[in-house]
């Protein structure tokens, strides 16, 4: 599929914004997800280019590893390596200087142009709605607690 240069701008806005709503979402699997396959996409198709390998900037257990950089349409992206991008240089930390084009596109018309692009529907692991937060342990309310208590003046 050959693409415009409005498509690919509207792509690369598109990841961002997926890759952004992605770090904080409660269901953050179908998000990266998206946004691999995409970016996958992309470097096949010779629209992206794999430039390096930077170190992680949140190691997970504690052990340092590294992502691959990829750059789209002025947009930088990391993804996880593959053993083929152990060829790729490496370029040490990440520079924060650089700071990928601010956009802003809400999330349902990013997924609505990945999916189009890319095929993949989204669908939430979680059924129907819960509650953003739940307690550890139900605790019971001052009248409940004292409705459970024995009455010591009742026989």
């Amino acid at each position: 599929m050959k693409l415009t240069k409005s498509q690919c701008i509207e792509i690369a806005q598109a990841l961002y914004s997926i890759n952004r709503h992605a770090k904080t979402a409660l269901d953050k699997k179908p998000l990266y997800q998206a946004k691999k396959e995409t970016l996958e996409k992309l470097i096949d198709s010779g629209y992206a280019k794999k430039i390096g390998l930077h170190f992680s900037e949140n190691p997970s257990n504690s052990k340092q590893h590294s992502t691959t950089l990829v750059e789209f349409h002025g947009y930088l992206f990391h993804l996880p390596v593959t053993p083929e991008d152990k060829q790729l240089p490496h370029l040490g930390k990440l520079d924060f200087s650089y700071a990928n084009p601010s956009t802003y596109m809400n999330l349902t018309t990013a997924k609505r142009i990945i999916a189009k692009y890319v095929h993949v529907y989204f669908q939430s692991s979680q059924t129907g709605k819960k509650p953003r937060f739940q307690s550890l342990t139900s605790t019971p309310s001052p009248s409940e607690y004292r409705r459970s208590q024995k009455n010591p003046y009742k026989k």
